[in-house]
């Protein structure tokens, strides 16, 4: 799905959002904006929750000074850094993630049990077992990636809106390989890391009781005398910084999406002035989002919700790229091949299916 979004980006030259505006109708553009808006602002809500929770296990302090703090720190880097900075900031701030490696090995796991568990999973069919599956299929398909990673790869060509016609086929499909190991890295990387993150709670908090966990401050002691202090400390940081990597994506994902339905001046290279609107989306969201942590949600809740929720709203938008990328008006000769439908089929079938059942579940 990922591939397919950079293809609609490097083919079309246009965002997700401005593709939809320019060969579909507006209900279905603005239809799949609402969605988009309605998962990214939870998701910054969770974010900024959980990175607040998180740096008062490592500062002290409480809760609510960090959440504002870590607002005008992403608003700062989204409205004042230049794109290729904040490419450049978000590429290093990866690198946190791998303290869940890390921390996975100082929890000391069964391995062999780790790899029976990896090898033969188990299937239930009831509530709690479905809601986590969608929850990991929302953050593995994750709506907002799919605008963001349109619009990045069409931002990244110095002309944006340039079509096509009269590009270079050579360059053309130089792009699209470049694209596609981009992507399958990215998703090689960003899976691994999720494995860790799970391996590390499997291996410590469950066997020992702790199965709901309500606060990051709760995680990170539950860790300390089963993993040892090194992980839990390793696991607490990696929660800071992979809200700092997400929380900006989320942010311009929105404004990406709501400036090219609404054909407005867009991009992180443009200057406030000159890009009002598309700016004022990200500072709406990213209030919105803090606003809602003085509300007295559950961080940790709130995470695992937004989880939920991005995992619902995938199906409709991965059937509405599928449409995208299977047309030749837009895609040209660069419409989706067999696999790749086969695979986008799949997807949307998978994902599809985990949500009917799920909401079939609150009724059993």
């Amino acid at each position: 799905v990922q591939l397919m979004c950079a293809r609609i980006g490097i083919v079309a030259r246009n965002g997700l959002a401005g593709v939809l505006r320019e060969h579909y109708s507006r209900w279905l553009l603005w239809f799949a904006c609402f969605l988009l808006l309605v998962a990214n602002t939870v998701n910054i809500a969770a974010d900024l929750g959980g990175m607040a929770a998180a740096t008062v296990l490592l500062t002290g302090g409480r809760t609510v000074w960090f959440v504002p703090l870590y607002t005008a720190l992403v608003l700062a880097l989204l409205i004042f850094a230049s794109y290729d900075r904040m490419t450049r900031v978000l590429k290093w701030l990866t690198l946190v993630l791998f303290a869940y490696v890390v921390a996975a090995f100082l929890a000391r796991p069964n391995w062999l049990a780790v790899l029976a568990g990896t090898v033969v999973p188990r299937f239930q069919l009831d509530r709690n077992y479905l809601l986590t599956f969608v929850a990991i299929l929302g953050t593995t398909i994750s709506p907002y990636l799919f605008f963001w990673q349109a619009a990045q790869n069409a931002e990244q060509d110095e002309h944006l809106m340039r079509r096509i016609v009269g590009r270079p086929r050579r360059a053309m499909q130089r792009e699209l390989r470049s694209a596609k190991r981009d992507v399958y890295t990215g998703m090689f990387v960003s899976n691994l890391i999720m494995y860790f993150i799970i391996l590390t709670v499997g291996a410590t908090l469950h066997p020992a009781g702790q199965t709901d966990v309500q606060t990051a401050e709760q995680a990170a002691q539950a860790l300390r005398p089963l993993a040892g202090a090194g992980a839990a400390l390793l696991f607490t940081a990696g929660l800071v910084g992979t809200g700092l990597l997400g929380v900006p994506v989320l942010a311009g994902s929105a404004a990406y999406a709501v400036a090219e339905a609404a054909a407005w001046r867009r991009g992180m290279d443009e200057k406030v002035h000159t890009a009002r609107n598309f700016y004022a989306v990200i500072i709406i969201a990213m209030v919105v989002g803090m606003a809602l942590n003085f509300a007295h949600f559950n961080a940790i809740k709130l995470l695992f919700w937004s989880a939920v929720l991005n995992g619902l709203l995938a199906p409709p938008l991965i059937a509405i790229i599928l449409v995208v990328c299977n047309d030749a008006k837009v895609m040209g000769e660069y419409r989706n091949g067999r696999g790749m439908n086969v695979a986008g089929v799949l997807a949307a079938l998978l994902t599809g299916a985990a949500a009917v059942a799920l909401v079939a579940s609150w009724f059993w």
